[in-house]
């Protein structure tokens, strides 16, 4: 083989005995120009795998495809001159020659599968069959290694270290490791992984490379599916840039939707809270959206801006507004309270009950401070109004045990009187008294007041029928009298509507006139009994 020439094959071979080396080391007379085996190849290369393995991370998307043996290598049709272990060139029998030359191989081995790499490069390299470079190539007489491809025969090296079908098999395996990197980068674009734009640019290497490869093999159909890979991938290219494009026109949307969400926010929400929450939600979904252009993605980010900070000045000058109001009523408030403890000590029980309800009604018409501090009020309004409430209970407590008092004193009096005998006529004298001690009383409970009244009423008519009946004549009732007598029943309804209703002024005003109607008919009456 000649040394000017990479050999290329990376592949992994048995190494030979060290004789086995020597013998294939030795030259032919030839002279000085004699070939050298191919343990001239330098050690480093001759040990290079044919497939790199893929870094334990994955690959990138813009990460080179797997490494073959390089094309192209050397001069094409020259021979080496030997190359002498005092110029550098490892000796027979080293384990760089032993890489090379194998005379009990006929084909290479296939290339060993790489790594399982990330999810954009294919965990298993494709199936490459073995080819059969007889059918491409030979070597003639000389040493030189040719191949046919469409545009005729053409040399591609020489071959001094072996037998001719083992100069074929080396240059076979070339022609392999390159359809190995075809089959790569075929799997990698319909997988459609990786990125479009470099898988392109080494299959358009590999078509402009291909052709003029030392390598045996069918190098025409080789190129043309390199080629091929080429417009695919201008189509894979297009539709590449189709789905960025999608995909960033859906990201886009996104974010104007939230976007347009936070400015309805801003314009009409009044839950504050939950309002609050979601603008703060938003940020983190904003945050989770990637693959837009920055220009667009900074115009989108002031609008969702500007609409979350016009949503905090309306929010704050909701709560400034909310604290004026506050501080009002609580001012407001404050001044009924003061005005309820000044009234708390009153016992004008009827004027004061009327303020007090006032007070209660404007009260309840004064926005609430906040739930403590309008706790707090509350129960300062009510404390002065259960003073005041406290004492008018006493008072109409005392008041209902006289008048139970006076109800018992008018009763035996009353019994007292329904004994006296109409007949005589000193009782009438008797029933005068009576009268006078029972008008001298005061007031009775409501409902037992008219019951007194008919009972005394029915006493007086009894002694003024047997009045009436002893005289030769009857005269007619006093009409002062009747009418006097009309003027306290209407006093006692009137009373009696006053109390029903409630309102202390009309019932005090009522007991007064009452009382001045009933003085002025005992008067009356008195009166006419003298006569």
């Amino acid at each position: 083989m000649s040394s000017t020439e990479n050999t290329g094959d990376r592949t992994q071979q048995p190494a030979t005995a060290p004789e086995e080396a020597v013998l294939e080391a030795t030259p032919v007379d030839e002279g000085p120009l004699a070939a050298t085996p191919d343990a001239a190849v330098p050690a480093a290369e001759a040990e290079q795998p044919a497939v790199t393995e893929q870094p334990a991370g994955g690959e990138p998307d813009d990460a080179e495809p797997p490494v073959v043996p390089a094309i192209g290598e050397g001069v094409e049709g020259t021979t080496s001159q030997a190359v002498t272990p005092e110029a550098g060139t490892p000796a027979a029998g080293s384990p760089a020659e032993a890489q090379v030359a194998d005379p009990t191989t006929d084909a290479a081995p296939a290339p060993a599968a790489p790594s399982a790499g990330p999810a954009d490069v294919p965990s298993i390299v494709p199936a490459v069959p073995t080819s059969d470079p007889t059918a491409w190539g030979r070597v003639d007489d000389d040493g030189t290694v040719y191949v046919r491809t469409a545009t005729g025969e053409r040399s591609v090296g020489s071959w001094q270290a072996g037998s001719p079908a083992e100069g074929l098999a080396h240059y076979g395996r070339r022609f392999d490791d390159l359809a190995t990197e075809v089959a790569l980068l075929e799997a990698r674009l319909a997988a459609h992984t990786g990125n479009p734009g470099e898988i392109r640019t080494k299959a358009q290497e590999l078509a402009d490379a291909i052709p003029l490869a030392q390598a045996v093999g069918d190098l025409d159909s080789l190129s043309a599916r390199a080629r091929a890979m080429v417009s695919m991938a201008d189509t894979a290219v297009a539709a590449n840039r189709a789905e960025k494009a999608a995909q960033r026109a859906g990201q886009i949307a996104r974010k104007e939707a939230l976007a347009a969400e936070a400015e309805q926010i801003a314009a009409e929400s009044t839950q504050w809270k939950a309002a609050g929450d979601r603008l703060k939600a938003i940020v983190e979904e904003w945050k989770t959206i990637k693959g837009i252009d920055r220009k667009t993605d900074e115009a989108l980010w002031q609008r969702f801006a500007a609409a979350r900070d016009a949503f905090g000045r309306r929010r704050g000058a909701h709560f400034a507004e909310l604290d004026k109001q506050r501080g009002e009523s609580r001012a407001a408030k404050q001044e009924l309270i003061a005005e309820a403890e000044r009234l708390s000590t009153s016992t004008e029980w009827g004027p004061t009950s009327a303020a007090m309800r006032s007070l209660m009604d404007r009260w309840k018409a004064v926005p609430r401070v906040g739930r403590d501090t309008d706790d707090d009020l509350w129960k300062k309004f009510r404390a002065a109004q259960d003073v005041f409430f406290a004492a008018r209970t006493a008072n109409d407590q005392a008041r209902s045990s006289d008048e139970l008092a006076n109800q018992k004193a008018k009763e035996e009096l009353l019994a007292e009187a329904e004994k006296l005998d109409p007949a005589n006529k000193g009782n009438q004298n008797a029933l005068r008294k009576i009268q006078e001690r029972y008008d001298a009383i005061g007031h009775v409970p409501r409902g037992a007041m008219r019951e007194l009244e008919d009972r005394m009423r029915t006493v007086e008519e009894k002694f003024r029928g047997a009045a009436e009946s002893s005289r030769p004549r009857v005269q007619p009732e006093n009409p002062l009298l009747t009418s006097m007598r009309a003027a306290v029943t209407k006093a006692e309804d009137q009373l009696a509507k006053a109390q029903a209703a409630g309102n202390a002024k009309r019932i005090s005003e009522a007991e007064a006139n009452l009382a001045t109607r009933r003085e002025w008919l005992a008067e009356a009456e008195k009166s006419a009994g003298r006569r």
